[in-house]
């Protein structure tokens, strides 16, 4: 009989504690939340403290059942769900749910899968921290409130399905507001003027200043023209020449949203992508000739704090690695930003000896680019800065002022592991001295206007979300799944474009419950939530004061909004329906356009649309076309399908191996793309 059981969450994260704490414990897994608010109604009593109304969840009834019966044979029950608010939530729910004594010290809470991390979580467990528990109640009801209150006005007035958030309804807005910023943007027209000069036979550009120490905006082709004519046959000479070395410091350690933007701009992984990769690297990865160990500390956090120990076998591993010159001189205690607690740690690997590469076998390609992001940014935090020589030169030519400036790294610290976008080479000037005067060889004048704003990738939303504390950092991936889905935005070339419903949705929220798309309400209200957490606020109080204006304003909208009408937007193509000969529409679904007969439901006839190649199937001679999987993977296959059943994950080229004569696929290998023959016997 086991003395001890442990419940998490997870299957996978059972494994790996099992193998750290022996014999003693029997390890079981809630798989997730056992209780929830009902789906069938509202599950919250507004007249009795907002209580809420929790049901045991859909199909978890056998396993909890089998929960309460491992528990009864044990003489001690471990909580060991996830450090943070709806780990927390989960744990009072099991305890809830097995008859635990609230007064018991039943949790432990451990930041890595490690053997010593457990140990110390199993010496010193405690009670159930209920400030936590009550700020995760609080946020739930809050959510369901504006959910189950607001949505019903937007099926009656707008259309069936649709759903207001608490937070979603603000990231729409943010992106319907940059939308407005880039329509109503008016472009200002600006010019630059670029010196190519020769020194001592090296050239180097050099680019217009003003006059005097004084900056001058080029604003038009006649102000260009007459700087132009009288700079004809004037003498450049150099007035000043500052040279000076400058230092660039490492990033910080990854935060969950850094993580994320991070994994967008270099992985191209999408936000949800992130969260799914780093939640299995957290829990555990089968390593050869390790067994099954949590290769990071846990991906949930706001803080860029580092444990003592981590810090010092990061500086042993970059002393034994790379050389004394690339530690640093100073402990690198990063400043987390604003109100964070500093319980969790930032993202790091477990341990910085774990290469990616050695361990790369045991990983999938899409673990091995993530775990190998997180531990060049951890090894690079720890290392010393990069140095670089800086020059910056003052040129005269008659009344007008012309700057160049250059860099040269000289040591690469931090550089020699991890590559920031900041970090930018500047041009290498040559040797230039006081007084030197330098060749004319042409000056380039050049037209520019001012650009509008960019659109919202993935990670520059995050971003924003984050800088002005809307959300947390744990809820941006289903935030932007829950948009997508609800198709109040849509995805063109990686960049947000809020849809008609979107503005439509989002103008009448803000028409009628301006709080809920309140950028500086729905922050204050985050704050509140913390402030919950750390037992400064009564959660009670805290959705009283959300709630009471809040119905005055939905009761005065059932009676004020009007119906609005969405007209559909059909975009009619060329291709025939193949059962009823009508032309096909282009229709939207979540999973992105598609074929559909516009004879429905007569006729309910749909196609995928397919990108067609240049490339012709190896087997039949028709066109290859891109088709996608059920999640989302792009394979290539024939046009001809079903005739012909060409298929490959790798795309086809028209070329033919020179040896063997076969077809010739692109392939990625180790980051390129090469061409290799489909014949296995051929190499």
């Amino acid at each position: 009989m086991a003395q001890s059981l442990v419940i998490v969450e997870s299957p996978a994260k059972a494994k790996t504690i099992g193998k750290f704490l022996g014999k003693g414990y029997k390890i079981a897994a809630s798989m997730g939340h056992v209780r929830d608010l009902p789906k069938s109604q509202l599950g919250v009593d507004i007249d009795n403290n907002y209580e809420p109304k929790y049901i045991t969840i859909r199909g978890k009834g056998k396993l909890i059942d089998e929960l309460k019966k491992e528990a009864k044979k044990c003489q001690k029950v471990y909580l060991a769900t996830d450090p943070d608010r709806e780990g927390e939530a989960i744990s009072w729910h099991l305890a809830t749910i097995l008859g635990l004594n609230f007064n018991d010290e039943c949790r432990i809470e451990f930041h890595e899968i490690t053997k010593k991390a457990l140990n110390e979580a199993i010496k010193n467990p405690r009670k159930i921290n209920m400030n936590l528990v009550n700020a995760q109640q609080a946020r739930r009801v809050l959510d369901r409130l504006v959910g189950y209150e607001i949505s019903p006005i937007l099926w009656k007035k707008v259309k069936w399905g649709l759903s207001a958030g608490r937070v979603q309804s603000v990231a729409v807005k943010l992106i319907c507001e940059r939308e407005q910023e880039i329509n109503n943007f008016i472009p200002e027209e600006y010019w630059s003027i670029t010196a190519k000069l020769k020194n001592k036979n090296k050239q180097f550009e050099a680019k217009f200043y003003g006059k005097a120490n004084e900056k001058i905006e080029l604003k038009n082709k006649e102000q260009v023209d007459e700087i132009l004519n009288n700079l004809k046959d004037t003498e450049f000479k150099v007035v000043n020449v500052k040279k000076q070395e400058k230092k660039k410091s490492p990033m910080p350690p990854f935060t969950t949203s850094s993580l994320q933007q991070e994994a967008f701009k270099k992985l191209n992984f999408t936000t949800k992508k992130t969260m799914s990769i780093a939640q299995q690297l957290y829990e555990g990865i089968d390593i050869k000739g390790e067994g099954t160990v949590g290769l990071i500390t846990y991906m949930r956090t706001d803080s860029v704090r580092v444990s003592e120990e981590a810090q010092r076998e990061a500086k042993e591993y970059i002393l034994n690695n790379f050389g004394k010159e690339y530690t640093s001189n100073t402990t690198k205690n990063y400043k987390t930003k604003g109100n964070v607690q500093d319980a969790h740690e930032a993202i790091r690997p477990t341990s910085v000896n774990r290469h990616p590469d050695n361990i790369k076998d045991s990983l999938t390609n899409d673990q091995y680019k993530l775990y190998n992001l997180i531990w060049n940014r951890f090894i690079a935090s720890q290392m010393s800065e990069a140095v670089y020589d800086t020059t910056s030169v003052d040129i005269t030519a008659g009344d007008y002022q012309f700057k160049a400036t250059g860099s040269i790294l000289k040591f690469n610290g931090y550089l020699s592991v991890y590559q920031q976008d900041e970090d930018e080479k500047e041009a290498k000037l040559p040797e230039i001295n006081i007084n030197d005067v330098l060749s004319l060889i042409n000056l380039d004048s050049k037209q520019h206007f001012t650009q509008p704003p960019a659109r919202y990738t993935e990670a520059t939303l995050v971003k924003v979300l984050e800088e002005k504390g809307i959300g947390r950092p744990s809820t941006y991936a289903p935030i932007i799944s829950t948009i997508l889905e609800r198709g109040y935005v849509e995805k063109e070339k990686k960049y947000f474009i809020p849809t008609e419903l979107g503005v439509i949705v989002t103008e009448l929220l803000n028409e009628n419950f301006k709080d809920i798309v309140d950028v500086e309400f729905t922050a204050e209200m985050e704050k509140k939530l913390d402030e919950i957490e750390e037992g400064q606020e009564n959660w009670v109080e805290v959705v009283d004061s959300f709630f009471k204006p809040l119905k005055k304003q939905i009761e005065l909208a059932e009676n004020t909004i009007e119906k609005v009408s969405i007209e559909e937007k059909v975009e009619v193509t060329d291709i025939k329906c193949d059962k009823c000969g009508r032309n096909m529409v282009i229709k939207k679904s979540k999973y992105g356009k598609f074929l559909a007969c516009p004879g429905y439901p007569e006729c309910k006839n749909t196609k995928p649309i397919l990108d067609e190649l240049d490339v012709n199937c190896p087997l039949c001679g028709a066109k290859v076309v891109v088709r996608r999987s059920k999640k989302g993977k792009t394979f290539y296959g024939c046009s001809n399908y079903p005739k012909c059943n060409f298929v490959s994950w790798d795309k086809p080229t028209n070329e033919k191996c020179p040896k063997c004569g076969e077809t010739l696929y692109e392939k990625n290998v180790k980051g390129e793309k090469k061409l290799v023959c489909i014949n296995k016997n051929c190499k």
